[in-house]
Formats: C-alpha cells, sequence, structure tokens
C-alpha cells in the first residue's frame, strides 16, 4: 500500500499542478479574518460604551463588567471552536455560535469603554471573581464556565457529539451569566451597566431556547 508523504502536498492534481484553493479556504486568511471581525466588534461597543456611559457606579457595577467580560470572552472562545475545530456541525447551531461571537465581543467593547469612563481596571486584576455579590469563586470556577478539558472535547469533537457538547456548555454557560446579570440588574448604580445586564439576561435566555431546539 503507498503511504503518502507528510511533504506531499494533497492539493497537487495528478498533472503536478498544484489546485488553488479560494483564500477563504486557506485556514491562515480564516484565522486573520477572524481576529480582525473580533477587533472590529470590540471597536465598535467601545465606541457605543463611550457614546452612553454615566459617571456614577458602585461595586457592583465594576465588579459585573470585569468578569462578565471574563465569562463573555470564554463564550467566544468556545463558539470559535466550535466552528473552525468541530466537524460536521449544524448549520443552525454554527449560526448561533457566529451570533454569540458578534453579540458578546460587542458588549466586550462597551465595558471596556464604560471601566475607562469609570477610571477603573479593564480587567479583574485578582484570580478571585463575583465578590461584588459576595459569592466570591476563582475565576475559572464562576458558574458556567468550561473546564479546559471540557473546551480540548469541544475542539475534537465531530457531528451530533459535537452539536450536543456545545449545547450542553453553552446552555450552561449562560445560565451561569444570567445568574450574573440578574444580580446586577438589581444592585448595580449605572443605567448603562443595568441596560446591559438586562439585555444580557434577555438574550441569553433567548439562546437558550434556541440551543435546546438543536438537541439531538
Amino acid at each position: 500500500m503507498e503511504i503518502m508523504s507528510e511533504f506531499e502536498n494533497p492539493d497537487t492534481d495528478l498533472d503536478g499542478e498544484e489546485e488553488v484553493q479560494p483564500w477563504w479556504k486557506n485556514p491562515l486568511n480564516r484565522v486573520i479574518l477572524g481576529a480582525a471581525l473580533l477587533i472590529g466588534l470590540l471597536a465598535f461597543g467601545y465606541r457605543w460604551g463611550n457614546s452612553n456611559g454615566g459617571e456614577e457606579f458602585n461595586k457592583v457595577d465594576v465588579g459585573f463588567l470585569q468578569d462578565m467580560r471574563v465569562h463573555h470572552e470564554q463564550a467566544v472562545t468556545m463558539s470559535m471552536l466550535y466552528i473552525e475545530s468541530a466537524t460536521d456541525t449544524d448549520p443552525l447551531l454554527r449560526e448561533i455560535a457566529r451570533e454569540i461571537i458578534v453579540d458578546q465581543s460587542i458588549d466586550n467593547g462597551r465595558m471596556i469603554q464604560l471601566l475607562r469612563i469609570f477610571g477603573e481596571p479593564e480587567a479583574n486584576e485578582t484570580d478571585i471573581g463575583m465578590a461584588w455579590m459576595s459569592m466570591s469563586s476563582p475565576l475559572e470556577l464562576m458558574p458556567g464556565m468550561a473546564t479546559d478539558e471540557e473546551l480540548r472535547l469541544l475542539a475534537s469533537a465531530s457531528g451530533d457529539e459535537a452539536d450536543n457538547l456545545f449545547i450542553e456548555l453553552m446552555i450552561a454557560h449562560h445560565e451561569g451569566g444570567i445568574h450574573m446579570a440578574e444580580y446586577a440588574m438589581s444592585n448595580a448604580d449605572n443605567d448603562e451597566v443595568v441596560k446591559m445586564a438586562t439585555g444580557t439576561v434577555a438574550a441569553q435566555q433567548s439562546e437558550i431556547i434556541d440551543l435546546e431546539k438543536q438537541r439531538k
């Protein structure tokens, strides 16, 4: 049995001519485009936060923005892993994942700018989250956060297994985010933060319903 050399180009045809792939199929180009998209979304959210933020805030406003930013970043990571790494996955679930990337990246830009307006650090500078809601926890153990092992499993999964794992992880993630946002809705002082927390609850409750519909 003939074994293909690891140095042999699988995109070369039988006549020895290299087949030129469309630019969007090149993995490097897709990574570059993804990074550019995230930067653009963050900038959009940053500008929005700058135009709407007020000066009144308390520790809940600051803690919510810092910790929800960490939470959102993992949701974006999970969605990108599912889209780019998991194979033979459901088109509707991939669309939900893209919406999560867009929406939560915009939110993160808003969070960064509001924290700057408040004169507070853009990120939680400790390893402890949720102290602002009297539920101190290591950041990586905040409600709904996936473990490194779960992220590795998602990246290597395929088909229905990948779909169901993404659904399971993202529903748990959203439920944890809703728990944090509901506290901020009742205890934050800044109108823009309250509005953001309210929007987070509504959006993630809706996405949970959509995710549940796609269970295999």
